[in-house]
């Protein structure tokens, strides 16, 4: 009787080791597809990462020559005016202390149209702004030098853009629509609202200019509004602009504010 009984001991024993061996292969096989997820979500991170940077540069890099040529634009069409001007009163002067005076102020007014531009090229003038404060300088620029006249009003507690790269392409993409309005709209009038929330930053920037057929600028592949919409796109910014013909055109973003801090 004892012989059977030491048996099924050995087999109990045989089993609980198989079980236990069975249940140990198991766990090593979870452990190592979980491994192998979790390296495969960092690389795709990192990737992701890497991309992001790469099409950030790269709308910096747009941007910058977007800059420039509106910058060709103001030297040409407007400060040079002003120096031309200046010289015009020097030279019809005949001496006269009061045209001198004028051309003197006219001169005066020149720079200081420069030094405000140089500000709102600067890349580092603007990591030193908050967002409202570029968008004031633009707006009190356009005023100083009659474009149009301007508006701005904020509501609720501002927050700052941790991500100063975030925050330099925001207001690159509405001095891009101020530029379009000045240059094509004939509005006399900018209004914008900026509106900050817990859950969000939201900007509106609109015109009384003549407007456009936007179905018709978009099919056509508008190298403004898609410039806009695909930066709005890479910040994970909500992005729409509207225009109707006679009345004016409106742009509207929607950033959500997680990734800000109050100012």
């Amino acid at each position: 009787m004892t012989q059977p009984q030491g048996n099924n001991t050995v087999i109990l024993i045989l089993i609980g080791i198989t079980i236990l061996l069975l249940l140990l292969i198991v766990v090593g096989v979870l452990f190592s597809v979980f491994i192998k997820r979790k390296n495969e979500l960092l690389l795709e991170q990192q990737t992701s990462q890497k991309r992001f940077e790469r099409e950030i540069a790269e709308s910096q890099i747009e941007i910058r020559e977007e800059t420039l040529r509106n910058i060709s634009w103001e030297l040409h069409d407007n400060i040079g005016q002003l120096l031309t001007l200046a010289k015009i009163q020097t030279q019809n002067s005949g001496g006269d202390q009061v045209q001198l005076d004028e051309a003197a102020n006219t001169i005066g007014k020149g720079l200081r149209e420069i030094r405000a531009l140089s500000k709102l090229i600067n890349p580092e003038a603007l990591n030193n702004m908050t967002l409202v404060e570029a968008l004031k300088l633009e707006l009190d620029r356009f005023k100083r030098m009659e474009y149009l006249t301007t508006s701005l009003s904020v509501t609720g507690v501002p927050t700052t853009i941790v991500d100063k790269k975030i925050g330099t392409i925001i207001f690159r993409m509405f001095q891009e629509f101020f530029t379009n309005t000045i240059k094509h709209s004939k509005a006399t009038h900018l209004d914008v609202c900026i509106t900050y929330t817990k859950k969000s930053l939201e900007i509106k920037a609109k015109d009384n200019g003549i407007g456009f057929d936007i179905a018709f600028a978009k099919a056509k592949n508008g190298i403004g509004l898609s410039n806009i919409a695909s930066r709005g796109k890479l910040i994970g910014a909500k992005i729409n602009i509207t225009s109707n013909e006679g009345d004016g055109t409106e742009m509207h973003l929607l950033y959500p504010s997680k990734n800000n801090r109050h100012e």
